[in-house]
């Protein structure tokens, strides 16, 4: 015989109960597979990639976990240890993932320490690349596990619902979707306001804790139901002191094990609302300096040894080309160093647009953010760039912030992209036509404007095609040039002027051809960076043009990066 709440009043509050439990475990099934997408990105590099594929293989495992829920005989004893099973596996996934990818890095080393095999003979082949592949597919693993053990939970729930009212309910399926839908955008939410604030393994603790803590209250309601009582009592138990341990310890051993991912000691990270930055140390023999790397998202930004090539290759060519350079504008260069050269030249005011704060304020001012000596380092890196009076900051994405230029009818005499590779399809945008059409409407008739364009060598159609497609935009004289910078390889920039001479011919009539001197660059290495090997354009005819909203742009870039990596069919 079938119940109501009516004649059992105590039924509206299981119902409610039940109901809270599914949203409360909808909020952790996203909160999971965002952590784990963004975790999975951060170490394996490769971010958009890797983010889709994840959310994508989790959809589908929630998929079989809900036709799988059926075959468990008890509703109540199995989602009792589902979520068990879940937070478990939520809590532990990052820690675990962090030990198995830092382990088969720092496999060869350890190797070559106990056997004094030479460096130049670390053994990368065989067994040991495919326990690397392994290791990277590893994140995938998770990710199905946990998607399989949460798609289980809105049929046992369903089952369990219908058990306590006595009979089958009409609307069951669309009160349960609805919490599960509601609960998955408080997730996200908290998500985005907490979850990315804070340290990615505390974030998993928390979201086990609330994994946990339904549990345990469904658990207690429910015991009655439940068989084999002691054996999830002792469960709970333990997995309550791992949520703390990982809570606790979790990032401290992940940062131990991250380190062994790059060469050098780690020695700064830190996560903003956009990116993972990383500073590395490299101590050098006798009295040389040690060697200072940052990263984003695992991708090298500039290493202390020669970002001074980089940098003034970037900037001084287009400052040189220009008539006048009294308003710059600089696009991305958030570490301020392209900021500290175009402030070698007489400028009397600066903009800079770079989304991220937090990435600004780590170079504006270092003593709040990191411990001596890299403090030092850095105030020695940028020159004070940020607090120069001249400089303005505009924390926005660049791709908005020209509607504003524009709005207000500002021109600029020199303008600077330095923004990261486009390795994302949101950074795609920043390289396309119409990108730079506006950044044309932004430029005196007689300025000049340069993008780093990728490596000509590891990405050669992602360098032509962004040459190609400045020109496209309205550019009368595009020229490209090259040079090597050794952390990054042969590297190369793309320079442009909307009318009159080339940008080559601007900069050969100027005299001075810099208005300091510096330690790398001078008139004859810019003139021979502008010579490519023979035969280099070839073919260039069948390099497309990146369009607003087509990724061309980024598709080259990926398969050149996932060809040069071995990882392409």
């Amino acid at each position: 015989m079938f119940k109501t709440w009516r004649s059992n009043p105590r039924l509206l509050l299981d119902d409610c109960l039940l109901i809270s439990i599914m949203a409360v475990l909808a909020a952790c099934g996203l909160i999971y597979e965002y952590l784990l997408s963004h975790y999975s990105a951060r170490v394996l590099g490769s971010m958009e990639t890797v983010i889709y594929a994840m959310i994508g293989i989790m959809i589908v495992a929630m998929g079989l976990g809900a036709f799988a829920a059926k075959k468990i005989a008890d509703p109540y004893l199995g989602f009792a240890w589902l979520e068990v099973s879940v937070a478990l596996l939520g809590c532990s996934a990052t820690v675990v993932l962090a030990s198995l990818i830092g382990f088969t890095q720092y496999l060869p080393q350890v190797i070559a320490d106990t056997f004094s095999i030479p460096q130049d003979m670390l053994p990368l082949g065989g067994v040991y690349a495919s326990l690397v592949k392994l290791s990277l597919f590893m994140p995938y693993v998770f990710g199905f596990v946990l998607g399989f053990l949460i798609g289980m939970e809105i049929p046992l729930i369903a089952r369990i619902r219908e058990d306590v009212y006595g009979k089958h309910l009409s609307n069951n399926v669309g009160t349960i979707y609805g919490a599960d839908y509601i609960g998955a955008g408080v997730g996200a939410a908290i998500w985005v306001l907490l979850m990315l604030r804070i340290e990615i393994n505390q974030a998993a603790a928390l979201t086990a804790s609330l994994n946990l803590i339904a549990g345990v209250i469904f658990f207690v309601r429910f015991r009655r139901q439940i068989k084999a009582k002691l054996w999830l009592v002792v469960s709970h138990i333990g997995l309550a002191m791992m949520v703390y341990l990982v809570f606790v310890f979790g990032g401290q051993w992940s940062n131990q094990m991250q380190d062994l991912l790059y060469l050098d000691k780690v020695v700064h990270q830190q996560q903003t609302r956009f990116q993972n930055l990383v500073f590395t140390r490299r101590d050098m023999s006798g009295n040389l300096p040690s060697v200072y790397s940052f990263y984003i998202n695992g991708r090298l930004q500039f290493s202390s040894a020669d970002e001074h090539i980089y940098h003034q290759m970037l900037v001084h060519p287009a400052m040189a080309a220009s008539a006048r350079h009294d308003k710059v504008l600089i696009i991305g260069g958030g570490d301020g160093l392209a900021l500290r050269e175009v402030l070698k030249w007489p400028v009397e005011d600066v903009t800079l647009v770079d989304l991220d704060d937090e990435l600004v304020a780590l170079f504006r001012q270092p003593e709040t953010r990191l411990a001596e000596p890299l403090t030092e380092v850095v105030r020695t890196l940028t020159q004070d760039s940020f607090n120069d009076q001249r400089v303005n900051v505009i924390n926005n994405d660049a791709f908005v912030e020209l509607d504003t230029f524009l709005g207000q009818g500002q021109l600029f005499d020199t303008i600077i992209v330095d923004l990261p590779d486009p390795s994302h399809p949101d950074l795609n945008k920043l390289y396309s036509k119409y990108f730079y059409a506006r950044l044309s409407q932004l430029l005196y008739g007689d300025g000049a404007m340069v993008v780093q364009s990728t490596s000509p060598y590891h990405a050669k159609q992602a360098f032509i095609s962004i040459g190609k497609t400045i020109q496209a935009a309205g550019f009368a004289h595009v020229e490209q040039y090259q040079q090597n910078v050794p952390s990054f390889g042969q590297w190369g920039w793309s320079i442009a002027t909307k009318m009159g001479a080339t940008p080559s011919e601007r900069v050969a009539q100027r005299d001075p051809f810099l208005p300091v001197q510096l330690d790398w660059l001078n008139r004859e290495v810019f003139f021979a960076a502008l010579v490519f090997p023979a035969q280099f354009y070839q073919g260039s005819e069948n390099v497309k043009v990146n369009e607003l909203g087509t990724h061309t742009l980024y598709q080259y870039h990926h398969q050149a990066w996932q060809a040069e990596l071995g990882l392409s069919q």
